[in-house]
């Protein structure tokens, strides 16, 4: 079994309740009040800024240049296949990006990126990558449980938002970066990887039970 199918069974009771989140079930059934996706929309705004310089920072801590090239090319993917897409989506809410850009970031949403960035700073090259993993493939697993409900959605924002984590180009980084796992997981200890792929996997379930809740900072 190669490393990325070791961590994800591992985290099997974590993406469960992931990819079942009532924010997402009721996102893919067309039901979820537009004010909990445009919270959402906002916030994953901020997210995806920290998660492109988060990029940056490890490929400088890739062990090789064939390395560093390959994360470097995910950056561009990412930059291509979610990050405009959301740019797009700020101005059908009726959000510019100046909007977005002021948007105070949640506790969880500077918990979640403060811990990815810490670990690509401070944690070696294999973990770094690890951090990241179940982000971008929770979201096509997602996809992939629920898709058939899409053609019964008749929220057009909805299936356009949910079409992308179907897309190829997205489906090849997700593709790309388990690759990127499982040659940095090749040799190194296996449960310091375990212990950065639980800790991110839990970190998604609780961004999406956030945005569920609408929650905001006490005072």
């Amino acid at each position: 079994m190669k490393v990325s199918q070791r961590l994800r069974s591992d985290a099997n009771h974590i993406w469960e309740g992931i990819i079942e989140h009532p924010f997402v079930v009721e996102l893919y059934d067309g039901i979820l009040p537009l004010e909990k996706f445009k919270f959402y929309i906002l916030q994953d705004y901020n997210y995806l800024v920290s998660a492109i310089k988060n990029l940056s920072i490890i490929s400088s801590r890739a062990n090789s240049l064939n390395a560093m090239r390959e994360v470097i090319e995910i950056l561009w993917l990412e930059s291509e296949s979610e990050f405009k897409g959301y740019e797009e989506f700020l101005e059908k809410l009726g959000y510019s990006l100046k909007d977005a850009i002021s948007i105070e970031p949640l506790p969880v949403n500077i918990s979640y990126t403060s811990f990815l960035l810490s670990t690509s700073s401070l944690r070696s090259y294999a973990e770094s990558i690890t951090s990241i993993l179940p982000c971008f493939w929770s979201y096509a697993e997602i996809a992939a449980r629920h898709k058939d409900k899409l053609s019964k959605n008749g929220n057009r924002l909805y299936v356009e938002w949910a079409t992308v984590y179907l897309s190829e180009p997205y489906l090849n980084l997700v593709s790309r970066m388990r690759e990127l796992v499982d040659k940095a997981g090749k040799g190194f200890p296996y449960e310091k990887l375990r212990e950065i792929f639980t800790t991110a996997s839990r970190y998604e379930h609780t961004y999406w039970e956030a945005m569920y809740n609408m929650d905001t900072w006490p005072l």
